[in-house]
């Protein structure tokens, strides 16, 4: 039996030549990615424009809401491209329009950061609208600098006072103990992510300044414990290394007037084997709590280098293989005795 081929169907209409530039790019190179990204042909004399091919319909809403957004002003390029072609073939029905405009405080944090995929901008919507999120994915998918640009969003417009990130100060193959220096010189390298976000969005100088006037506090989740933190937006980074009883406690910190912020990589965990990771826990413990919103990511939300999306999924692909092997292998209570070693 033959799998029936997609459908062809051809869209004709009229967009600025000024969004057709900025979508074509240099050699028009913007309009062949655009093409072999989304199965369509465009074909544009003047004005008008001619899309066919089975991609026809995403393509053409791709470039008339491109179009739409050059009128209000929007500087559409080419990264904005490669970002709008992730979002339509995730869901091919999303108005771009209301991807790239942004509102309010969401609209704040997208000058800072721009998100990259679905998920990434329902992450900032969940910031904006919840006490409390938990985001789950692998590395690359940008939890920590949007969760900083979300944060910074709200202390330039005054709807916090302070910016607090913590980090549990797991070793991962080396002990504290056997690196130089006092207790703060020891925890700073596992601190350093949470500097480079905060540097990168901010500049050096203003989180100097910031740092040294505490509107701005970077620390071991370990500072945390028998403080309440009011008007504050606060983070949690690399949670999938807090046992249940150190997630617990900072989750019990939140003070009035104050955002928290939960991320973590569940399938990086460095604490010891016996040890349950506390932010799988909270996972379970808190779905159905009122007020807190989980955010999922996975390997098509990675925004780094295209490599580390790959290396994603070829590592999610090989432990799903090994699962399936380990699985069809039979256990000492079923395994024949012929079997046994």
């Amino acid at each position: 039996m033959t799998t029936a081929e997609p459908a062809s169907e051809t869209k004709s209409f009229t967009l600025s030549e000024q969004a057709l530039r900025l979508v074509g790019g240099t050699n028009d190179q913007g309009l062949r990615l655009l093409e072999r990204a989304l199965d369509a042909e465009v074909t544009a004399r003047g004005d008008e424009v001619s899309v066919r091919g089975p991609g026809a319909g995403p393509a053409s809403r791709l470039l008339q809401d491109v179009g739409e957004l050059v009128e209000r002003g929007y500087r559409f390029s080419q990264s904005d491209l490669r970002t709008a072609i992730r979002v339509l073939q995730d869901a091919p029905e999303t108005s771009l329009v209301d991807f790239f405009a942004g509102d309010g405080l969401l609209e704040s944090a997208q000058r800072l950061v721009a998100p990259r995929s679905l998920n990434q901008r329902r992450y900032l919507r969940a910031m904006l609208d919840h006490d409390l999120v938990v985001s789950v994915g692998p590395a690359g998918t940008g939890k920590t600098y949007l969760a900083v640009a979300m944060a910074a969003s709200a202390l330039k417009a005054k709807h916090v006072r302070r910016i607090v990130l913590a980090r549990p100060a797991v070793e991962a193959g080396e002990k504290l103990g056997f690196l130089p220096g006092d207790l703060a010189e020891k925890v700073n390298p596992y601190l350093r992510p949470l500097y480079d976000s905060l540097f990168d969005i901010l500049g050096f100088e203003r989180v100097s300044r910031m740092i040294e006037r505490e509107v701005i506090e970077v620390a071991p989740l370990a500072f945390m414990r028998g403080r309440t933190l009011n008007d504050s937006f606060i983070i949690l980074d690399e949670a999938q290394n807090t046992t249940p009883e150190q997630m617990k406690m900072f989750l019990t910190r939140i003070g009035l007037g104050s955002k928290a912020v939960v991320n973590g990589d569940i399938t990086q965990v460095d604490l010891p084997a016996s040890r349950v990771s506390g932010l799988s826990e909270a996972q379970r413990v808190l779905r159905k709590v009122n007020g807190v919103a989980f955010i999922e990511f996975n390997e098509r939300d990675v925004v780094r280098h295209e490599l580390v999306q790959r290396i994603v999924t070829a590592y999610s692909r090989y432990e799903a293989e090994q699962n399936v092997q380990q699985g069809a292998q039979p256990s000492d209570e079923t395994a024949k005795p012929g079997d046994r070693r």
